[in-house]
């Protein structure tokens, strides 16, 4: 931290590590003028457990259950990033209808954290209607996850190869009803909350990053976008299904905290029909299980999914045992947080918390 050595008369604050607006243990040591922030440190740390070095002392299969506790709120994401790593060293077969339940619960996922963004950040900016009305539609997307997994949070559902079970006999009835009732609520947000004054004076103009900016700060996700770069990993990549999907991707050329908003908000995956061939084939596809103590070849790879906070990628090294050699986790919130400082600096104090808001940070995956 950097404190001006001409004047002497600077406050130094902590925000943190149990403010409820940090999202999470993080401190920020700010240098203030008044309310006018001269500088910001974030400390992190306080929630590292070491998932990492856990990763390299147990099997993928031992491993699974641990990595829904990086980002507790995208679980599905950690757990398809977790099982990809080896099925593409491997070179393992995903069945086409375990391919689509995959990408069903990826997107439910991404609705739901989300949901749970707009919520708290809409909270943190002084607005608590929100915060109580994405509850309830969160709470029909975690009825479907525990219809079809067991759990509510953390599911523990995909597995190298495929999914742990097919999804129970209704459950894409109730998933399309959800379908039906959500974008109702998601035009009953936009009124709420989009042309509001007093919201558009809180989030126009306040974090402003350009786009060549985004790219140097290695930032991704809806940080990325809102700032006029088109780039999607569910269209880079083509990973899982996605290349049967034609949807577009939405941005925003702005790069401030309103574009971040709204980037999220019109994140709609693709239209609903009914149509889809997709539950067609393959209704229960029966296979020799792997064994738990299956070999990894001795290579290295990096695999990556679009998230809903950004690029979730795994650098993982084989060593032809049943165990990772290396595995090193690329968490969206911990790349993106980078640039906080800059953005809050000559920001007033009562900014910090809707930029901090806009980049959508969870703890659990920034300290791992």
């Amino acid at each position: 931290m950097t404190v001006p050595a001409t004047r002497k008369n600077f406050r130094i604050v902590n925000m943190g590590p149990h403010h409820p607006s940090m999202h999470g243990v993080l401190r920020l040591i700010v240098t203030l003028d008044g309310e006018d922030v001269i500088d910001c440190e974030p400390i992190l740390g306080y929630l590292h457990r070491g998932m990492e070095k856990r990763a390299e002392n147990r099997t993928i299969i031992q491993y699974l259950p641990y990595v829904t506790r990086w980002d507790y709120l995208a679980t599905m994401f950690t757990e398809a990033i977790t099982v990809n790593a080896p099925e593409r060293l491997e070179s393992v077969q995903v069945p086409k209808r375990a391919s689509y339940i995959r990408v069903l619960m990826l997107e439910l996922s991404r609705i739901a954290s989300h949901l749970l963004w707009l919520g708290p950040f809409m909270a943190d900016i002084g607005a608590q209607t929100p915060f109580f009305s994405i509850f309830r539609e969160r709470e029909f997307i975690y009825d479907l996850f525990e219809a079809a997994t067991g759990m509510r949070m953390m599911h523990n559902s995909f597995r190298i190869g495929g999914v742990a079970a097919d999804l129970p006999y209704g459950w894409i009835d109730k998933c399309f009803d959800f379908c039906d009732s959500f974008f109702t609520e998601v035009v009953e947000y936009q009124k709420l909350i989009t042309r509001n004054p007093i919201f558009l004076e809180r989030v126009e103009g306040v974090g402003i990053i350009g786009g060549e900016e985004t790219r140097n700060w290695g930032l991704s996700g809806p940080m990325l976008r809102a700032s006029g770069i088109q780039w999607d990993l569910r269209k880079v990549d083509r990973y899982e299904c996605d290349k049967k999907f034609d949807w577009e991707v939405k941005w925003q050329k702005e790069g401030d905290t309103l574009a971040r908003y709204l980037v999220r908000i019109e994140n709609r995956r693709f239209h609903r029909t009914k149509d889809s061939e997709w539950k067609n084939f393959e209704y229960r596809f029966l296979t020799k299980k792997l064994s738990p103590n299956f070999e990894l070849l001795k290579q290295e790879l990096y695999v990556r999914v679009e998230a809903p906070k950004g690029e979730l990628g795994i650098s993982f090294i084989g060593d032809s045992s049943v165990f990772p050699w290396r595995w090193k986790i690329r968490p969206p919130g911990f790349i993106n947080l980078q640039i906080l400082p800059q953005l809050v600096k000559r920001m007033k104090l009562a900014d910090i918390m809707t930029i901090l808001g806009s980049i959508d940070i969870i703890m659990g995956e920034v300290d791992r």
